[in-house]
């Protein structure tokens, strides 16, 4: 082997390195985050995700577990869930550091933005699920049922249900950085977006119909924010056209 092919290797067997000790401390902290979270909180952490559910119930009615390995693996998987979401920072960190000496200046301005807003907006989706809309589907789904029968939810079917929610939100709040890095990196214009419109409502509903429980008003919960976050979304876009369009001019001038 020459020692220009020693050249040309080292650099992928460094970040090749840098890369698995990236990975290792995420994966670390994550470990160290749930052992702390189960070790402690677990109990805690359960009773805070079932509130929305267990304040509807009637007085007599409970959760229940149906499988013998219920009570200790669904207290796990919420807590390594927790864990993973509250480890999203520096997880982030960790990417950004491993892919950060190879951008520009400008790609660099542009990145950070967008890093910390779809944290925030995965986060705000998340909220946006628990405070708003699990009472209302519990609300619809405890009181619309029939009489004499009496609501008790398996925590594993409770727990799936919830996790999916987080992330359908989590992920739809990040309409916004989509339709933004669209927009930036000019594969569309926020004007032929515009002429979109009417299939992306369709599209929301579609999506609604898709990811919620089989009822118009849960449907229309996850539909209308996620047209609301293309619009400002598409508007942040047009700024963005604007102030480029005119150092365009500027430049030409």
């Amino acid at each position: 082997m020459t020692s220009a092919e020693n050249d040309k290797e080292l650099p992928l067997v460094h970040h090749l390195i840098e890369l698995r000790t990236r990975l290792l401390w995420t994966v670390g902290v994550i470990g160290i985050l749930f052992l702390i979270l189960y070790g402690f909180f677990s109990n805690t952490i359960y009773e805070i995700v079932s509130a929305p559910l267990m304040e509807l119930l009637p007085a007599n009615s409970s959760m229940i577990a149906t499988d013998i390995t219920s009570p200790l693996l669904t207290p796990m998987r919420l807590t390594f869930f927790v864990a993973l979401i509250a480890a999203i920072p520096y997880i982030l960190y960790q990417i950004w550091s491993f892919v950060a000496p190879g951008l520009y200046r400008h790609e660099k301005r542009i990145a950070l933005p967008i890093l910390f807003s779809s944290v925030l907006l995965f986060y705000i989706g998340m909220a946006f699920a628990y405070f708003l809309i699990f009472p209302l589907i519990f609300k619809i789904t405890t009181q619309s049922g029939l009489v004499g029968v009496t609501a008790m939810t398996d925590i594993t079917k409770y727990l799936d249900f919830v996790l999916h929610m987080f992330f359908a939100f989590g992920f739809i709040f990040e309409i916004p950085v989509a339709t933004v890095l669209l927009i930036s990196a000019e594969v569309m214009s926020a004007r032929a977006l515009i002429k979109k419109r009417p299939y992306v409502i369709l599209g929301c509903f579609v999506v609604g119909m898709i990811l919620t429980p089989p009822d118009v008003t849960s449907q229309f919960l996850l539909a209308i924010p996620m047209w609301l976050l293309f619009e400002i979304g598409v508007h942040i876009g047009l700024i963005i056209e604007k102030r480029r369009d005119s150092k365009v001019e500027q430049e030409a001038s």
